[in-house]
């Protein structure tokens, strides 16, 4: 009994080593034909070439100006209210030029004196130089003569420079559009003292604007001319292009920070 049991736990034994056998050898015949898949080696770098700078900024005008006076004076009559369009050269406002029209009426006296003069002496220098070629004047009077009419010339031409700066004077006291576009502020009203230099209104011309931002230091770099931009106007959800037409170079005076201007059509 001993004997036969021993021969059927050789016989599992030996089946199982069989069995064993098998399955590696049927593993090991199985053969992977899938194509390689290709594959590529870069080096790990910083892209630049899409940077993207985000900043907040306003909206202005692209032309704009204002105006002031370089005189002093009382308002007398404004002629424009804000919102209202005005033409190239129009009359916006007047200031009181009760000293520059007095100083008018006395250039054109002297103006009117100077050119009697000049005529006088123009008459005499003809006449002087005729008796001259006649040998009936000596050189000493045609001299003499010659100088009082190149004085009176001269005294002539000055009271006309002089109208001419009173009349700029009066330009400054008749303040007119520089530009057409559209009353957009108003610092005084009629009856104030106007100041020389002082912004009186102010006028922007429609069409063309421009976004002024502050870019930071550590951001500047990655900003150049001519940049096409993307300006996201959120009161009126609307987005414009732009490039970028200027750049500061220093920021000594904006705590840091660069301008930058873009300009763009609403």
């Amino acid at each position: 009994m001993m004997k036969n049991r021993n021969y059927i736990i050789t016989a599992v034994l030996t089946m199982t080593l069989v069995l064993a056998s098998c399955g590696e050898t049927e593993k090991k015949a199985v053969v992977d034909n899938s194509p390689a898949v290709p594959v590529q080696v870069r080096t790990v770098a910083e892209n630049t070439e899409n940077s993207f700078v985000t900043s907040s900024g306003k909206i202005e005008a692209a032309k704009s100006a204002n105006i002031s006076t370089r005189m002093m004076g009382y308002v007398d009559k404004i002629y424009v209210k804000v919102g209202d369009k005005v033409k190239n050269g129009q009359l916006l406002l007047s200031v009181n030029n009760a000293d520059v029209s007095a100083k008018l009426a006395q250039v054109n006296a002297g103006i009117t004196e100077a050119t009697a003069a000049f005529t006088n002496a123009e008459k005499d220098y003809q006449r002087f130089r005729n008796l001259f070629n006649e040998n009936s004047a000596s050189q000493k009077e045609l001299d003499d003569i010659t100088a009082n009419y190149n004085m009176a010339q001269a005294r002539l031409e000055s009271a006309k420079q002089m109208k001419n700066g009173v009349n700029a004077q009066m330009g400054y006291a008749n303040i007119r559009a520089p530009f057409a576009g559209v009353v957009t502020n108003k610092f005084i009203n009629a009856g104030d003292m106007a100041n020389p230099g002082m912004p009186l209104l102010e006028v922007e011309s429609p069409g063309k604007h421009q976004v002024l931002t502050m870019v930071a230091e550590s951001e500047i770099l990655d900003i150049k001319l001519n940049t096409e931009v993307t300006v996201l106007i959120k009161s009126l959800h609307k987005t414009v292009k732009g490039k970028v037409t200027e750049v500061s170079s220093s920021a000594k005076n904006t705590g840091g920070q660069y301008l930058k201007g873009d300009v763009g059509c609403l």
